[in-house]
């Protein structure tokens, strides 16, 4: 599982989307789309085309978001999100969440590609067939099972901070917030608030 360092919220404008983690598996940063008292940042194409740019390089290209990209990141994301509750807490998913997930990743087959070029030599590239809502689709539910599959799924913690529902994969086991300089700042300064209250 590759991880860019979290890229924490900011205002939004075209040269910084308004994601507010990114960088954890694939799966949560598709899950961490929808932040408490934002909305849904992949609700429509254009959404969907900002935060295919931020994780340029961890997903096959898709030349354009359209509604067909859109309906099938979703159905995944609520699949995997029904899943990855149920396996944090050590109890099987639903059925019909990993239904939904298998049938995303059958969906679009993938198989290695030969290819030689005189610069790199011989390379085996992986290729998935199908539309790109089912290709996106079919990557998006094999990074699900990835994480979902892997024992460390239980270590997957929801940030502490205050109406924060954003969730990490954390590499030290002493992290409590989803950044440290968003959620991890305001629960201090409330602390302190507290501490000297009048």
């Amino acid at each position: 599982m590759t991880a860019n360092p979290p890229n924490p919220v900011n205002p939004p404008n075209p040269s910084n989307p308004p994601f507010p983690l990114t960088g954890e598996p694939l799966l949560l940063d598709l899950l961490n789309t929808r932040p408490a008292g934002v909305g849904d940042l992949i609700a429509g194409p254009e959404g969907l085309a900002a935060w295919l740019t931020v994780q340029e390089g961890r997903l096959g290209p898709v030349a354009k978001a359209g509604p067909a990209e859109v309906a099938a990141v979703h159905a995944v994301r609520e699949a995997a999100g029904a899943a990855l509750t149920a396996a944090r807490r050590g109890e099987r998913p639903p059925a019909g969440a990993l239904r939904a997930l298998n049938e995303a990743s059958a969906g679009a087959p993938a198989h290695r590609e030969l290819a030689w070029t005189p610069e790199a030599g011989l390379t085996a590239a992986p290729h998935r067939t199908g539309t790109p809502a089912r290709r996106l689709a079919a990557e998006l539910a094999d990074a699900a099972a990835e994480l979902l599959a892997d024992p460390r799924v239980r270590d997957v913690r929801e940030c502490e901070g205050a109406d924060c529902v954003l969730l990490f994969l954390p590499a030290n086991p002493r992290r409590r917030w989803c950044v440290a300089s968003t959620c991890g700042n305001r629960a201090r300064v409330a602390r302190y608030y507290a501490r000297h209250k009048p």
